[in-house]
């Protein structure tokens, strides 16, 4: 919960305030001095009466009442003067800058745990410890620099990291970005990012409200707000990127399943941002990159003109769009003759349209409204530098406007960041927008071009069998036996071949002359049948099962044998892994023994829609030998898309499920069978 005396006080005190600016206390009271807060700024330091202009008190019970409390004091202070702001001056907000607490060990970690305990209490919100601050219009309440003008309808940026959050800022404002407003959470104590979405979403308000959300996250501790969240903002307009850092798995986790060896923590992250309909980032750069791209009109397509008045950068971005999937079309002549006649000998109008060096502001705009008028074409590029001969000023006068004026999306590359440093700045005073690089800018357009809305579930299905379904799955723990899980396919309706489990040979002979040939014969017991020579192909004799029993029940750890009819067709697998915090994990691809090798997985977070489902079948690199190829019958999508979920409808009321395979699901056109199942609890 963030309480509106965080995001709007009328009283600010700064705790371990000072004259030195170079000092946390000292910049964050110079901040709030020289930035918008109109309402009471108070300051505490024992050894001063007045500290840069503001009545200063010698100890926090001397204050007034206080909405907000910005703490720069030694760690150990920290908890008896929140104690006091809650309790003695009706303190609802309080921003911990100070370092020094779970950073530095178990002490720390436990007067972090007291100050959470104290903001809770009180029904008060606590931001950090060792962060910057929080900033929107109202007031500046950070110790860092650069400040930047804040704007209602601007970008919000949310950042674990407070000095991470200073840099992507750097980055931003250097590209034009414009911000409404800046949470640092440092070690979330008690609120995170997450909860910070969960405001920004609570608080929403047309034509004030950010449209563009920026997130640097270290931890996710909510998933579940997090999805909720964006979710809702994306379906009031809004646009979220985030970086995720921490990426790398620490593995080796045993897992009963191919699916649970293939999974790691970041593949959740990535399903959940995927669900949530967040853009993920894997830097800095690319992060504000892509808060610069959402700044401009919505890109509907993905066919891109290119003006430039120099051929290498325009060819670049060119490479980078054609391979990437977008397409830089070619204009034809016939279409582009009127617009050739009011450029200069030598230009080219193929697109990239290239101007030359020598060309004119006039002649940029006529290239600039031509293009936007080509049906041909979605959103266009200009790139705009300067040999340092004359002033661009007028040119990015003339793209500003047509910013404004053009229906689609007009991008800006800027490369002469010394030459037209000036003409620069004040195209970005001016609300301008720009990108030094075409390969960033390239990117950032791919990143949109591929975006895709979150599918949201109306309503959970309610399965029929559902009574039957917990009762066969009631108390059981670590691996069920194979029969329980065929037992469990055939409740949800998932078609598996006859099959039979026995435990001697005459058993064996019998279930062989029931079932018919040819046969599969299975070891029971061990996980991974393949790897311990437990699956024999192909049996088309009794004495062929008499053989084969023997071997398999000598396996170690064989509890029985399983015959079953053979399936003939393309294997593929769907499998499952529950992930802490986040709920299960859905995946699909090639089934079979090579698997964990070829690693040719989709994923998505449960429940997994239709939709969902089928998005992650044609994502699937195989996804052409799913359709069948070389004259070899694949398989309907749509059953196997059926199949996901039917599996995921399961999780639903079977949540204790942590770990299921069903590899291989075996079949041709619309028929789908599982010979395998794996299933822990």
């Amino acid at each position: 919960m963030i309480t509106p005396q965080l995001t709007n006080p009328k009283t600010i005190a700064v705790i371990g305030a000072s004259e030195n600016i170079e000092k946390p206390g000292g910049k964050a009271l110079y901040n709030l001095i020289n930035g918008t807060f109109e309402g009471s700024i108070y300051a505490v330091n024992p050894k001063h009466d007045n500290i840069q202009g503001v009545k200063t008190f010698k100890n926090v019970l001397d204050l007034p009442q206080t909405d907000l409390a910005i703490l720069a004091i030694p760690a150990n202070l920290c908890v008896p003067t929140i104690k006091i702001l809650l309790e003695k001056k009706d303190t609802k907000a309080i921003i911990v800058l100070s370092a020094g607490f779970s950073e530095m060990g178990p002490i720390g970690k436990k007067l972090e745990k007291e100050m959470g305990h104290l903001a809770d209490k009180h029904k008060a919100t606590l931001i950090g410890p060792n962060c910057i601050g929080v900033m929107n219009p109202y007031h500046q309440s950070v110790f860092v620099s650069p400040v930047p003008k804040m704007e209602w309808g601007g970008t919000a940026l949310v950042s674990s990291s407070g000095a991470t959050c200073v840099f992507i800022m750097e980055s931003a404002l250097s590209k034009g970005l414009v911000f409404s407003s800046v949470f640092s959470v440092g070690n979330a104590v008690q609120t995170c990012v997450e909860d910070v979405l969960e405001h920004l979403n609570e608080t929403y308000e047309q034509g004030k409200s950010p449209k563009t959300i920026l997130m640097y996250i270290e931890s996710i501790k909510k998933p579940q707000v997090l999805l909720k969240s964006a979710q809702e903002l994306i379906g009031k307009g809004c646009r979220l990127a985030a970086v995720k850092s921490g990426t790398s798995d620490a593995g080796g986790r045993a897992a009963a399943s191919h699916t649970g060896a293939m999974l790691n923590s970041d593949m959740a992250v990535d399903a959940l941002f995927r669900k949530a309909g967040i853009i993920r980032c894997n830097s800095r750069g690319e992060l504000t990159a892509i808060g610069a791209v959402l700044q401009h009109k919505k890109l509907n397509g993905k066919r891109i003109a290119i003006i430039t008045h120099a051929g290498g950068p325009g060819v670049m971005l060119t490479d980078v769009l054609s391979i990437g999937g977008m397409k830089v079309p070619r204009l034809p002549d016939d279409l582009m003759s009127d617009l050739r006649e009011e450029l200069f000998e030598g230009a080219s109008t193929s697109n990239p349209i290239d101007i030359l060096a020598t060309g004119t502001a006039e002649q940029l705009e006529k290239c600039i409204t031509f293009c936007d008028k080509l049906e041909n074409i979605d959103g266009t590029v200009v790139i705009f530098g300067s040999p340092g001969l004359f002033s661009n000023v007028e040119a990015y006068r003339v793209i500003r406007e047509q910013q404004k004026n053009c229906r689609k999306p007009i991008y800006t590359i800027l490369p002469s960041i010394l030459n037209a440093k000036e003409e620069m700045d004040q195209f970005v005073d001016e609300g301008g927008v720009f990108f030094e690089d075409e390969f960033v800018l390239g990117n950032a357009l791919l990143s949109e071009s591929r975006y895709i809305p979150p599918v949201v579930e109306k309503e959970v299905k309610k399965m029929k069998n559902e009574a039957e379904i917990k009762a066969l799955l009631k108390d059981k723990k670590g691996l069920i036996p194979t029969q329980i899980g065929f037992n469990l396919l055939d409740l949800i309706g998932i078609k598996r071949p006859n099959n039979k489990i026995i435990s001697t040979k005459e058993e064996a002979i019998n279930a062989a002359q029931e079932l018919g040939f040819p046969l599969v014969m299975k070891v029971v017991g061990p996980a991974h049948k393949s790897d311990v020579g437990g699956v024999v192909l192909d049996i088309l004799t009794v004495d062929a099962v008499k053989d084969n029993f023997n071997r398999l029940i000598a396996i170690k750890n064989a509890t029985g044998v399983e015959l079953c009819q053979m399936e003939r067709g393309l294997e593929v697998l769907i499998g499952v892994k529950k992930e802490p915090g986040f709920g299960h994990i859905i995946t699909c691809g090639l089934g079979g023994i090579f698997v964990e090798i070829l690693k040719d997985i989709q994923y998505a977070l449960a429940p997994v829609t239709r939709t969902e489902a089928l998005r992650m079948i044609r994502s699937l690199k195989s996804y052409k030998v799913i359709q069948g190829a070389r004259g070899k019958e694949g398989i309907n999508e749509d059953v196997f898309a059926d199949v996901i979920c039917k599996v995921s409808d399961l999780l639903s009321i079977a949540p204790e499920i942590e770990e299921m395979d069903l590899n291989p699901l075996m079949g041709r056109g619309n028929h789908l069978s599982a010979v395998d199942v794996v299933i822990k609890i």
